[in-house]
């Protein structure tokens, strides 16, 4: 048995014994930074049709796990794999939603052009999108509450909005595989409850999408899976096993405690600097998926 089938078998037995068909495999993903290890020997894998969330502290190597596994950073060992195939030939089957930091927001384009770029994988170099296209991008704005704004200047959007519309770029990529790089950083409550929903009816759809996430308190909520980060794997499997107490003091390496219904959860940041980071306080409730 390979790494891959290994970490496989290893999720569905996490699964209830409910197999569910692995859409992204990986397998002893290295990389460094300046000679210091960012990840290390990183293996897991992911089902069809689940949200998860990747966590850790700062400098835990989530950003940087999300950018290995698509070909964005270069690595020093290890593959991945998406749908059984290499993640270039997976390609158009993948949507990627950085972070709204890694993004030039004063360039000159409309919310609608943004959305459109999302066409683009599937058209190919020498097709211009047309009617089509402008009607899947408008439909995508509509399903983010944003097509109001389909003609007004990217920069001039707020930053909930901003996040809004690359998320309706994502969707019109129409992909079966989502990374989403902290889409829910300094967004409003409104916005929030927009990704939700948004992220809720691509699980419906049976879409698969990891999120790197920094709120500890609403991971029991939002997410089915949570994988658990620190240079290495801390622990991986469906939130109501793996999201504990004991793991989480194996991650973050701080103090921990576990607050009320309606308590405030201190994040765990969104900087993802190489250097790891075990002195935060981190305070988050329980709860379930609703």
């Amino acid at each position: 048995m390979n790494a891959y089938e290994e970490a496989a078998a290893d999720r569905d037995i996490q699964d209830a014994g409910k197999p569910k068909r692995i859409v992204l495999e990986v397998a002893g993903l290295s990389t460094a930074y300046r000679n210091r290890s960012v990840l290390r020997e990183v293996t897991f894998a992911v089902p069809e049709g689940e949200l998860v969330a990747i966590v850790g502290p700062n400098g835990a190597g989530k950003s940087t796990l999300i950018k290995s596994i698509l070909g964005l950073t270069p690595t020093l060992g290890g593959e991945a794999k998406a749908f059984g195939e290499t993640i270039d030939a997976a390609r158009k089957r993948i949507g990627y939603v950085p972070q709204r930091e890694s993004v030039d927001w004063d360039f000159p384009t409309h919310a609608l052009d943004v959305v459109m770029m999302g066409r683009y994988g599937r058209l190919g170099w020498f097709r211009r999108p047309g009617r089509k296209e402008r009607a899947v991008a408008l439909e995508c704005l509509r399903g983010v509450g944003m097509e109001a704004f389909a003609e007004r200047q990217i920069s001039e959007l707020s930053g909930g909005q901003q996040q809004r519309v690359f998320l309706a770029r994502a969707l019109a990529q129409d992909a079966d595989l989502y990374f989403m790089d902290e889409p829910f950083a300094g967004v409003d409550a409104a916005t929030e409850k927009a990704i939700v929903e948004l992220l809720r009816k691509l699980r419906a759809d049976g879409k698969t999408v990891i999120v790197v996430h920094h709120d500890l308190a609403t991971v029991p909520e939002y997410f089915d899976s949570v994988l658990l980060l620190n240079v290495t794997v801390q622990a991986f499997g469906p939130t109501a096993k793996a999201f504990t107490e004991e793991n989480l003091h194996r991650t973050y390496g701080g103090r921990i405690g576990f607050a009320g219904a309606g308590a405030a959860a201190a994040a765990s940041g969104r900087q993802d600097d190489p250097a790891p980071r075990q002195d935060a306080v981190h305070t988050f409730q329980g709860g379930g998926r609703p």
